[in-house]
């Protein structure tokens, strides 16, 4: 099928490329505008956008999807369907029925559990077990569009957010490929149940903050959700630092924020138990044990 693909981050990579490994004809590719990046603001395109180029595809990078100029492109491309994984653009209603085969999305979850932006790390914030894939087309409301497959995955007890999306990529890119097959069919999707519905809003800075009066193991499911990006963050002897990987200790016995250095640990105590720091990023540095961290930064009398 003659295929319009928008996406933006690393994990639409698997999907745009399986598509055309399975024969699809990708006639253009949407993806965000170029953005400043790192110190030097130097601009730099989406993974999306590289590949695109690479590969010699037809780029169009609209502010918002809603864009005149845009979606005059799209119309002048005449796609059978577009594909969608995690663009970061609302697609109007005015675009919507411009592809025949209408607009396909692949989801990082199980719908209509988590819907929203942020569908994987809620779900890890949850302290869920399963989750997967959905393919489904897209209507006004937000990820509420009726299903043509979905596939379930197993969370593993340790896995952070960035791992179990590139995981979910992959599975996610076999699963819209078969989706492929029914739309070619003219196979209608089916509709999403009204019941089981939750929402993955976007993640703020401050609902990243430890809030050490939470329980460990909320907190320990805060921390593997997040990371490595954007991190889940906490105050320690003035210095700001990003937790990238924890886990709930049975000791020792400590208040709410307390924490305790030792040769070989760093623990704080919470509001249910004690969580010990693995791994760390203090502003400016590179990842690094949090014991390194903590005799580098003469955390108490015991080190």
């Amino acid at each position: 099928m003659r295929v319009l693909f928008a996406g933006t981050p690393a994990s639409a990579l698997p999907t745009m490329v399986a598509l055309r490994q399975a024969g699809h004809q990708i006639v253009a590719v949407a993806t965000n505008p170029d953005a400043a990046r790192g110190r030097s603001g130097r601009l730099q395109s989406s993974p999306v956008a590289a590949r695109a180029l690479s590969d010699g595809l037809p780029l169009l990078q609209p502010q918002r999807a809603s864009e005149p100029w845009f979606i005059d492109a799209v119309k002048a491309l005449e796609p059978e369907v577009a594909v969608i994984v995690a663009w970061g653009s609302l697609i109007p209603e005015s675009l919507l029925a411009v592809p025949k085969q209408g607009w396909v999305n692949l989801h990082f979850s199980l719908l209509p559990a988590w819907r929203g932006a942020a569908p994987v790390q809620r779900a890890l914030m949850a302290g869920e077990r399963t989750t997967g894939v959905t393919v489904f087309r897209l209507v006004r409301e937000l990820d509420a569009g009726p299903i043509f497959l979905q596939k379930s995955v197993a969370i593993s007890s340790e896995e952070n957010g960035g791992q179990l999306i590139d995981r979910l990529a992959q599975v996610g890119a076999m699963t819209m490929v078969n989706a492929m097959t029914e739309v070619e069919a003219g196979r209608r999707p089916q509709p999403q149940s009204d019941k089981g519905i939750s929402q993955a809003p976007k993640l703020t800075v401050d609902e990243l903050r430890i809030d050490w009066q939470n329980s460990a193991i909320s907190i320990h499911n805060l921390v593997r959700a997040v990371a490595p990006t954007p991190g889940a963050w906490t105050v320690i002897a003035d210095r700001r630092l990003k937790l990238l990987q924890t886990k709930v200790v049975s000791q020792p016995d400590l208040a709410p924020g307390q924490v305790l250095a030792t040769k070989h640990d760093l623990v704080v105590g919470t509001g249910d138990g004690t969580l010990s720091l693995v791994e760390i990023k203090a502003e400016g540095k590179s990842a690094m044990s949090a014991a390194d961290w903590a005799r580098g930064a003469r955390l108490g009398d015991v080190l």
